[in-house]
């Protein structure tokens, strides 16, 4: 169907292999496209028990949307508004939603990279899915890094992680690994990379119907070898610091702690883009009571919103197309930004009834 998407059936799985390996398995629109096809009609397919998401590499998943060719669109228009990068949003929104709300279990095997759009793709399976991780793991949402905000649903699923978590994950944009995923719920099983061969043979031998009970008694024996996660230990200062009424609260907080997680937390969000750490925040606040349909509305207002004031396509420039590492955000000082400006994101796009997500529904 596509030639960095695969797809196969065996014994009752639908298996999704994701072969982009050169760009880390960056989601295009056709892949977006392929992906939405193949589930859509698995989904009323009586042959198709479960449906597993991996990779030909083993460097990543998927590292995210393709940034370049949002830096390509975005730039085809004076206010970033292109009607390809309009139909990748909307289209990666409702593949989001279709996972999340999908009939059949949806297990995703997050070896490597899993960043951005990955975490969109993989995050969102229903409540009989599994989200496998491995030392390997490479788990993060650093849109603020770019210029943008944690979407692909980042908005429901960061805002509710425990504590301050998902805003910490949120604004910081900083990677965490295994274990951090296991504690802040956005992974289920851990298994070592070295048992990957174990995993894809119980895959191709186990009917799809037992599949999700037969991986988690495969997982079970390497339980204890996930190590200790960083976040755990550091979970009461991420609480106090992120708990802050507002950006420059949370920096200002972690400013006066003088330990290592702190100042690095620090030093992240320094290089961030000042406005869209603050609608970030703003994004997760909101988020807490919206449900999946709304937040990705809310999310797709924000994409355009953002690509309209051009601070996405400037960092894309600096840290891809450029690589000077020297974004001119805009406002370039966390001073600068203001409530109105912050607000000015998240007036609507367009009225209720034409909404492009209008049609999407918590089931």
């Amino acid at each position: 169907m596509n030639e960095f998407v695969h797809t196969r059936v065996a014994r009752g799985t639908g298996i999704i292999t994701l072969d982009r390996p050169r760009a880390l398995n960056s989601l295009s629109l056709d892949m977006v496209r392929a992906l939405t096809a193949t589930l859509l009609a698995w989904r009323d397919d009586g042959r198709v028990q479960a449906v597993v998401l991996k990779s030909s590499s083993e460097k990543a998943l998927c590292a995210g949307g393709d940034i370049r060719f949002f830096y390509e669109a975005g730039r085809a228009t004076p206010t970033g508004g292109s009607a390809l990068l309009e139909d990748f949003f909307t289209e990666e929104y409702a593949l989001n939603h279709l996972i999340h709300f999908y009939p059949k279990p949806y297990i995703s095997l997050m070896d490597g990279v899993v960043m951005g759009g990955g975490m969109g793709i993989a995050q969102g399976g229903p409540a009989t899915g599994l989200r496998i991780v491995t030392d390997r793991t490479k788990m993060a949402m650093p849109e603020v890094n770019i210029g943008l905000f944690p979407d692909v649903g980042g908005s429901h699923f960061l805002s509710r992680a425990p504590g301050q978590l998902g805003h910490y994950l949120g604004l910081t944009g900083l990677v965490i690994d295994a274990a951090d995923a296991l504690y802040v719920s956005l992974a289920d099983l851990f298994i070592p990379f070295s048992q990957l061969p174990g995993l894809h043979a119980l895959v191709e031998m186990t009917d799809g119907a037992a599949l999700a009970a037969a991986l988690r008694d495969f997982a079970a024996p390497f339980a204890a070898q996930v190590g200790e996660s960083v976040l755990r230990i550091q979970r009461a200062a991420i609480d106090a610091h992120f708990g802050a009424a507002s950006v420059p609260a949370v920096m200002a907080s972690l400013a006066r702690d003088g330990g290592a997680f702190a100042q690095a937390a620090l030093a992240a969000m320094k290089l961030r883009s000042p406005i869209m750490m603050s609608v970030t925040r703003e994004m997760l606040v909101r988020a807490v009571g919206m449900d999946v349909a709304a937040c990705l509305r809310m999310e797709r207002d924000l994409v355009r919103r953002t690509f309209d004031h051009g601070e996405v396509i400037e960092g894309v420039r600096a840290l891809v197309i450029d690589k000077d590492n020297a974004p001119a955000w805009n406002p370039a000082a966390l001073a600068d930004v203001t409530d109105d400006m912050v607000e000015g994101f998240f007036a609507p796009v367009w009225p209720a009834h034409a909404h492009p997500l209008r049609d999407l529904k918590d089931v």
